[in-house]
């Protein structure tokens, strides 16, 4: 039993540290000055000052979090409608929509949602919900259709509606499944908002960008630097949650 209650604890270790590296480069950035400097020695400024990282990380957040959560619902929803009897001949289509979401550059999808959405969060969330659709898609097509049949025949048996027996036995069974596409789709989508401030959707690629068209190294380290310790945190997150989910 402590044995069992140590690893439980020490599960959480690995995002905790890096939550706690992610808000300490956010809140003490000017603390590594002089690693900055040697990168860029004759930049009269190292540290991105334009806009506080702690407001950025949150813009990063919402913008992620949104798309992730819109991705879900689409994606999880159409997964599950094609698995049913009724809509398995939308099945081929559905998969097929979904890879497209994937492999039309966001840089285009934004080009083409700006003239319509206008600048700022819509775009890089309707560029991010088409990017992070199909690890969803197709993981939750795996988790049910990975099913063994005997499992919903038996629950068939027991009198349980078709609602009943999503609910109760396949949506849990999948679970882990459907969160390891939810955990790819999110993890990679991090990355991918930051192309985000190109249309002035303010978040942690605001240095980056700024640093492209500055010139200045530094500033495009600080962003990478907290886009990846978000990435590490979220999809360290993710693998803790995991075991949960299939248990």
């Amino acid at each position: 039993m402590n044995s069992a209650r140590l690893s439980h604890r020490l599960g959480w270790l690995a995002p905790l540290v890096w939550l706690v590296l992610l808000l300490f480069a956010c809140l003490g950035m000017e603390e590594l000055e002089g690693l900055f400097r040697l990168v860029e020695p004759d930049s009269q400024a190292v540290i991105y000052e334009r806009a506080d990282f702690l407001v950025l990380l949150g813009r990063h957040l919402l913008v992620v979090g949104v798309a992730a959560l819109l991705a879900i619902l689409l994606g999880v929803g159409a997964a599950v409608a094609v698995t049913r009897p009724g809509g398995r001949d939308f099945l081929p289509l559905v998969g097929q929509l979904a890879s497209i979401g994937q492999t039309f550059p966001p840089v285009a999808v934004l080009a083409l949602a700006v003239p319509v959405l206008g600048f700022g969060t819509l775009p890089i969330i309707v560029a991010l919900l088409l990017y992070g659709l199909l690890p969803i898609v197709r993981n939750t097509l795996a988790g049910l259709e990975g099913i063994d049949p005997g499992v919903a025949e038996a629950a068939r048996g027991m009198g349980m509606t078709g609602g009943q027996r999503l609910r109760q036995v396949e949506l849990p069974l999948a679970a882990p499944v459907i969160l390891a596409g939810i955990r790819t789709s999110v993890t990679i989508n991090i990355a991918t908002a930051a192309i985000g401030a190109t249309v002035g959707a303010s978040n942690l690629g605001d240095p980056i960008i700024s640093g492209i068209v500055n010139g200045n190294t530094a500033y495009v380290l600080q962003g990478a630097l907290l886009i990846g310790l978000l990435a590490l945190c979220v999809d360290s997150l993710f693998a803790r949650l995991q075991p949960v989910a299939s248990s």
